[in-house]
């Protein structure tokens, strides 16, 4: 019979600047659907490096939610700018495992909990995760919405690249490997490398439920359409954190741009690569000098999450960028620009998961991160493209198996073999 479910998340509201706090509040908006009660243990809010208080509100006022204290190594343990190196592993804030454990543990007795669920990629919860299940007795169900370590392809070269973070991960990893009662994967690629990883991992205790997207918040969101303005431009949207490494680098995006400004087929009267909230602003501003680009560049202030699913809505495309290295993980965000219903423009690896979801619901308007010129090429095709018709780079497919209810139903069912 359902009971009650712990979900341990760093990324809960009011984080700002992440996508992965839909997911566990997602779950634990929609698990009572299913006959689960959901109680919450996240970090103290002076964790976040930037916190928003937009989606406060979206958390149920019946689901209890405790929040104990976690240091930040990098803002509330340096000295000069420096902190001790292995106050970062297996992530900076390391030390939540020490105020989350024992006060688990009472949420675990109080509320009676039947099953310990944890989520990465913050490592620290996963290890709050199994200490608690180990100290209870409850099973534990171990979320990787990222793999812990990669291996490249081709190179073998190995992510993370410092060794000794990737032993804590590997060390975390195998621990779930060994205890966890259910490994639940956002993609088949990150499932499959544990499943080669640990070969003794038997298939019933794994599963894959993939990123979605919140259908009632987009419904809020269309309501805020009316009140925006349209820009004349036709305007590609990045929305969201672009970390600026290889796997996201848009260097080449920007190459390409300016082969199209220098043939006279963009000019800031008729295009926008709107940022939205990309982090690491000075970095793309520079870029964009660099490339001699920066009238076409739009850096944009962060947006309440449905005025960000609302711009999705009205912009002319959607940006998604992922290098080589990320092939095994799909961007939360692409599930949402799947709902939004407007052209996407994927620079993304042919060999990857995100170009594969793509090409099962019929996209196929996508190019390799690192080509200049087929990313020009595939520019081309969508200002025609949206001049014309506006149809393509559309999902042919139904998408509604991504709906977050429904992803949360998958969830369930996972719990219920825990405790039938």
């Amino acid at each position: 019979m359902p009971g009650c479910v712990l979900l341990i998340a760093y990324h809960f509201p009011p984080v700002a600047g992440s996508s992965g706090l839909q997911r566990t509040l997602a779950f634990c908006r929609h698990l009572r659907e299913c006959g689960w009660s959901p109680v919450v243990l996240s970090v103290n809010p002076a964790a976040f490096e930037r916190t928003s208080a937009s989606q406060l509100a979206d958390i149920p006022a019946d689901v209890p939610v405790i929040r104990t204290l976690a240091l930040d190594a990098a803002r509330h343990l340096a000295i000069h700018g420096r902190y001790w190196r292995r106050l970062g592993i297996p992530d900076r804030w390391s030390s939540w495992r020490m105020t989350a454990v024992p006060c688990g543990l009472q949420l675990i007795r109080k509320h009676r909990v039947d099953v310990v669920w944890s989520t990465y990629p913050i490592a620290t919860a996963h290890r709050i995760g199994a200490s608690l299940a180990r100290l209870s007795g409850r099973p534990w169900v171990a979320d990787f919405r990222d793999p812990m370590v990669e291996k490249l392809s081709g190179t073998d070269e190995m992510f993370p690249s410092d060794p000794l973070l990737r032993r804590a991960r590997l060390a975390i990893e195998r621990k779930a490997a060994d205890s966890a009662a259910k490994l639940i994967f956002c993609t088949a690629a990150a499932k499959g490398i544990v499943a080669e990883r640990y070969p003794w991992i038997s298939e019933s205790r794994m599963a894959v439920i993939s990123n979605g997207y919140d259908e009632e918040a987009f419904q809020d969101a269309d309501t805020i359409l009316p009140s925006m303005t349209h820009s004349p431009r036709k305007v590609l949207l990045h929305s969201g954190v672009i970390y600026p490494t290889r796997d996201r680098d848009p260097s080449a995006l920007f190459k390409a741009l300016r082969v199209l400004a220098d043939e006279g087929v963009l000019s800031p009267a008729n295009f926008e690569l709107r940022l939205r909230d990309p982090s690491s602003e000075q970095y793309f501003r520079d870029l964009s000098v660099l490339h001699g680009i920066e009238r076409l560049v739009t850096i944009a202030p962060s947006l309440a999450y449905r005025d960000a699913l609302s711009e999705m809505m009205r912009s002319d495309g959607l940006l998604v960028l992922q290098g080589i290295t990320s092939n095994p993980a799909v961007p939360a965000k692409l599930y949402e620009y799947l709902r939004a219903g407007r052209p996407i423009i994927a620079l993304v690896h042919p060999d990857g998961e995100t170009a594969r979801l793509l090409r099962e619901v019929g996209i196929d308007s996508s190019a390799p991160l690192t080509e200049p010129i087929l990313i020009a090429n595939l520019l081309r095709k969508w200002l025609s493209d949206v001049s014309e018709s506006g149809k393509e780079g559309l999902p042919k497919a139904d998408i509604t198996c991504y709906s977050r209810r429904q992803l949360t139903r998958r969830l369930a069912e996972q719990l219920d073999q825990l405790t039938s």
